[in-house]
């Protein structure tokens, strides 16, 4: 059993449950051009991440190779092929944070996570990544949690930050 994809209500979804609904996005995309990207969103959205086996789903079902499939979910960076934290935590190292001290609230996340970029926390709280720009460069150095800008963050800043997300 996973947890449910798409919400953070915590309910239980079988395999069998969630192929289904992956079964079901794919028909709805089957004869659509471009329809792969819209149909690995919205796996990702019932799984949390996309397993192997869905790939191979949704290979067979859009008449696609898997090659093409893996190809796609591994160059575009918003897919993740492993399970991904509940909030995903993004330190801008983009030119003005990073002389702005970037680099030390990167350190500082990694820190109190006890993780490292591209990780995820072992309750699936958090996922810490880097972004090359948040476009927030007057307010820097800036992170997003979620979609929720932090600016001007200062390391001591840090725990309360991530508790306000427990």
């Amino acid at each position: 059993m996973s947890t449910c994809g798409t919400c953070a209500c915590g309910s239980l979804d079988t395999d069998v449950d969630l192929m289904a609904r992956l079964e079901e996005t794919i028909g709805q995309y089957q004869l659509t051009p471009g329809g792969l990207i819209p149909v690995l969103q919205i796996a990702q959205g019932i799984y949390g991440h996309l397993p192997e086996q869905a790939l191979h789903r949704i290979s067979s079902g859009l008449g696609k190779s898997y090659s093409e499939v893996a190809g796609v979910v591994s160059f575009y960076s918003f897919f993740s092929t492993v399970p991904r934290g509940r909030h995903t935590i993004r330190v801008c190292l983009g030119t003005a944070c990073y002389v702005r001290g970037a680099k030390r609230i990167l350190e500082a996340y990694k820190q109190q996570l006890g993780i490292d970029v591209g990780q995820t926390t072992p309750n699936l709280q958090f996922t810490l990544e880097v972004a090359r720009c948040l476009g927030a460069c007057g307010i820097a150095p800036a992170c997003l949690v979620g979609n929720e800008v932090h600016q001007s963050i200062k390391t001591t800043q840090i725990p309360s930050i991530l508790s306000s997300y427990e």
